[in-house]
C-alpha cells in the first residue's frame, strides 16, 4: 500500500464481525474494503457483517488490542484480525464437570 494518505496518523476504519465466529472481528481501511484479505482466511471468517466504522489515531482505545498495532497490520498487510478471548479454564472446567440433580 503505497497510497500516501495511509502514512499520516489517522485511519479510517471498517470493521466487520464474523458470521461464523463469535467475538471474531477483521479491521480493513475504509477506502480498500476487504479487497487486500486473502480468500483463505475469508472462507474460515464466513460473511463479512459490517459492525461499525471508526477513525483510528494511535491514541485511540480499543477493547482489546492497541489502535496503533491495528493501523499498523492494516497499513503492512491490508487488515487486522482480532481473535475471540480465549475461554477461561474455570468456565470450561464448570462445562466438563458432570452435573447432577438431586431432588
Amino acid at each position: 500500500m503505497n497510497d500516501d494518505r495511509m502514512r499520516g496518523d489517522k485511519l479510517l476504519c471498517e470493521i466487520f464481525k464474523s458470521s461464523q465466529k463469535e467475538q471474531m472481528y477483521l479491521y480493513v481501511d475504509k477506502r480498500q474494503g476487504l479487497d487486500e484479505v486473502p480468500e483463505a482466511l475469508l472462507a474460515q471468517f464466513g460473511k463479512p457483517i459490517a459492525a461499525m466504522t471508526l477513525i483510528l489515531t494511535p491514541q485511540k482505545t480499543l477493547g482489546r488490542a492497541k489502535a496503533l498495532d491495528v493501523m499498523a497490520a492494516i497499513r503492512e498487510k491490508g487488515y487486522y484480525l482480532q481473535m475471540p478471548p480465549p475461554k477461561e479454564d474455570y468456565l470450561l472446567d464448570l462445562y466438563r464437570t458432570p452435573t447432577t440433580a438431586r431432588y
